[in-house]
C-alpha cells in the first residue's frame, strides 16, 4: 500500500482504500482502528453476529490437535444436529461445566444419576440420544487412544495430517460433506460412534481446521494459509 499519512488520523480511523488494503485489514484488526461503514474487514457471509464473529475470527479452521478440544468438538457438532450452530455457542459454557470440561475419562463413566441430571439441565440441549451419545463416544474415544496413542493421530490421518487448502468463492460453492468426511463417518460409526454422519463430520473438519473453507475474500483464508498455527 502506498505510504499516506492518514493512515491513522486524529480520529484513528482509515479512509475505504486503507481499509480494504492488507495493511489497512492488520491495522482495524489488530489495533482497533476504525474502517468506514461498507469498508469492514472481509469475512465469510456467514458471520454476522458478535458471537459468530468471535468465534470466526479466533476459532474456526484454526487447525486443533489437543484431544481434550477434539472430544470437545466432537460432542458439540453431534449436539448442532438440527439445530444451529450459534445456539451451541451460546451454550458452550454450560456444556463445559455439565460435561467436566469435556474429559472423556470421566464422560465415559456417566451412570444413570448423572445422565437424569444431564436431561433436566437447560443449559445444554435436552436431548437423550445426543447425551447417550455423548457417553458412548467419550468411550469409544478412548479406544482410539489406546490403539492410536492420541485421538488427534487417528482423525488428522484422514487429511494426511495436512490441512486442507480450500479457495471458494462463494459460500454456495462450500460443501457439507466430501469423500474424506464421508471416509471419517463410516470408520467412526464402525467403531461405535454416534451422531457422526458425514455432514456432521465434514462440519467437525471445518471446526478443528481439517480444512480451511474460510471464503478467499476473508482475511482469515490467507492468515491460515501463511501461519499453519494449530492449537495444541
Amino acid at each position: 500500500m502506498e505510504k499516506r499519512a492518514v493512515i491513522v488520523t486524529p480520529k484513528n480511523r482509515l479512509t475505504e482504500e486503507e481499509a480494504l488494503s492488507p495493511l489497512g485489514e492488520e491495522l482495524v484488526r489488530w489495533l482497533g482502528l476504525k474502517a468506514p461503514r461498507g469498508a469492514e474487514m472481509r469475512r465469510c457471509r456467514w458471520a454476522k453476529s458478535d458471537l459468530y464473529i468471535q468465534y470466526h475470527d479466533n476459532e474456526w479452521g484454526v487447525p486443533i490437535h489437543n484431544d481434550r478440544l477434539l472430544f470437545e468438538f466432537l460432542i458439540l457438532e453431534g449436539a448442532q444436529a438440527g439445530l444451529s450452530w450459534e445456539t451451541i455457542l451460546k451454550k458452550r459454557e454450560n456444556y463445559r461445566v455439565a460435561f467436566d470440561k469435556f474429559d472423556p475419562t470421566i464422560v465415559a463413566k456417566y451412570g444413570q444419576k448423572k445422565r437424569k441430571s444431564l436431561l433436566s439441565d437447560s443449559g445444554i440441549v435436552r436431548n437423550r440420544l445426543k447425551i447417550e451419545a455423548a457417553i458412548q463416544n467419550a468411550k469409544m474415544f478412548l479406544a482410539v487412544q489406546g490403539e492410536f496413542g492420541t485421538f488427534d493421530q487417528y482423525i488428522w490421518s484422514f487429511v494426511d495430517h495436512e490441512p486442507k487448502q480450500n479457495a471458494w468463492k462463494s459460500i454456495k460453492q462450500v460443501p457439507t460433506k466430501t469423500p474424506e468426511s464421508d471416509d471419517m463417518s463410516k470408520d467412526l460409526k464402525h467403531r461405535g460412534f454416534k451422531f457422526v454422519g458425514s455432514t456432521i463430520c465434514y462440519a467437525f473438519m471445518q471446526a478443528v481446521g481439517m480444512v480451511n473453507d474460510h471464503l478467499v475474500e476473508c482475511f482469515r483464508n490467507g492468515e491460515l494459509r501463511k501461519t499453519g498455527v494449530g492449537r495444541q
